[in-house]
């Protein structure tokens, strides 16, 4: 309650003073929110400048999990936050709806992470919240290595097998996703036509199949539903079973950044016979 009330306190100071003003040199005291925004932070800003991350930050969903050991974790509740005085906070979807607000309102800027849905949307993400955290050419570099890996895959790949996206859950995605852009990419024909986010055509597959299965958060312990999951269907569980398996790590695809490359050679790798 005390922490509340200081927090409070702090806002009706702010708000009768004047703007604060932020200097063009990197930020310190930096706080990510969730766990796509930890990747970002862990990428581009200093160890030393990481006041707080995610409790997600070191989960195994979290691609720059090994980076995030032994750093200090916040809860995203906005007190919490506050009252270890950051001087920029990053986040995607972290934090109650108003966060964004509510923290400026202390005189706290906030880099808000998007939710690209294309690998150009990506590029776009990366640039710019890489230079809002003071590394605009570590994050141009970032980009270049992602770009040159794409473009070594496009040169190799030769069919295009038609391949089913499948999740623990029982979902699959079409056209519309970034996952069916990162499946192009690697060279892949995407068995679902339909677009964006549905569920596992079991009716199709009881007569039709992909060449290949693509298997995504399978290894997470935590995205298991339950027992009515469409992916614990016999038809579903016999494409695993009797097809060509090119298994995914979630963190790879989870949220969107450059890291994304590595789920494109991965499936790249299946695309083209394992080489």
């Amino acid at each position: 309650m005390r922490l509340i009330l200081a927090a409070l306190l702090g806002l009706t100071l702010v708000g009768c003073s004047q703007p604060v003003e932020h200097s063009s040199e990197a930020p310190r005291r930096i706080i990510s929110l969730d766990y796509c925004a930890d990747q970002y932070v862990l990428r581009f800003a200093d160890h030393s400048d990481i006041l707080a991350l995610s409790p997600g930050a070191d989960k195994r969903f979290s691609y720059m999990r090994e980076e995030a050991e032994g750093l200090p974790q916040v809860r995203p509740r906005t007190a919490d936050v506050l009252a270890l005085e950051p001087d920029l906070i990053v986040r995607s979807y972290g934090g109650d709806p108003n966060v964004m607000a509510f923290m400026e309102r202390a005189g706290v800027p906030v880099v808000q992470i998007g939710f690209p849905r294309t690998i150009d949307q990506v590029r776009e993400e990366v640039v710019r919240v890489g230079g809002e955290l003071g590394q605009p050419k570590t994050a141009k570099q970032v980009i270049e290595d992602m770009d040159q890996r794409l473009a070594a895959l496009a040169a190799k790949a030769s069919e295009n097998p038609e391949a089913l996206y499948m999740t623990p859950v029982g979902v699959t995605t079409g056209p519309g996703s970034l996952v069916h852009e990162l499946m192009t990419a690697a060279g892949l024909s995407n068995f679902q036509t339909r677009n964006g986010w549905n569920p596992l055509p079991l009716e199709r597959l009881a007569y039709e199949r992909p060449d290949l299965i693509v298997a995504a958060f399978f290894e997470s312990k935590t995205n298991h539903v339950d027992s009515w999951s469409a992916a614990r269907h016999p038809v579903a569980q016999a494409q695993l079973r009797e097809l060509p398996v090119s298994a995914i790590e979630g963190a790879w695809t989870s949220c969107g950044g450059w890291f994304l490359i590595e789920a494109v050679e991965r499936m790249s790798e299946q695309a083209n016979g394992g080489a």
